[in-house]
């Protein structure tokens, strides 16, 4: 994201942009790859809610929400884009308050990537991850990335309580 300092996350995080909602997609790659047609849509305040359940020493990642989204609401699957988008609102809406902190640093990316949208970028939750007991390994040489060292053995399971 861009221009972050002139952005009141905070309100895009209570804009539900009419959603919830449901999309039927026609395009057959994409059915083939998300295992159906039934697309849903869920609204930046519920990913804020479910980062926010994410105790200290655990973590989840966006693809697991967007799953538990989907068996919550009925769908194939939830929409990938704006699931990446509303996760760093929900991070960034966090670090402008003052108080009631989401402790989005819990949420990384596929395979247990460190995020470079959040508020400091990757070294800034690679410090908060390592304070609750995680180890962070580097990949890469030029393009270097960021990942939980075992992130599989931390994730906490979602329950259907949104």
């Amino acid at each position: 994201m861009a221009d972050e300092d002139r952005k009141d996350f905070n309100a895009m995080l209570h804009d539900s942009k009419d959603m919830p909602k449901f999309q039927t997609i026609t395009d057959e790659k994409s059915i083939e790859k998300y295992g159906g047609d039934r697309m849903y849509f869920a609204p930046p305040m519920d990913y804020d809610k479910i980062m926010r359940q994410i105790p200290r020493g655990k973590v989840t990642t966006v693809g697991e929400i967007r799953e538990y989204f989907a068996r919550l609401s009925g769908a194939d699957f939830t929409e990938p884009i704006t699931a990446g988008i509303f996760v760093a609102i929900a991070a960034w809406a966090s670090y402008q308050r003052e108080e009631d902190e989401t402790p989005y640093w819990r949420t990384l990316k596929a395979k247990g990537e460190l995020n470079p949208k959040y508020p400091g970028g990757v070294l800034a939750q690679k410090e908060r991850l390592e304070a609750e007991g995680h180890t962070v390994i580097q990949k890469g040489r030029k393009n270097i990335r960021y990942f939980v060292k075992d992130y599989e053995n931390a994730l906490f399971e979602l329950r259907q309580n949104l």
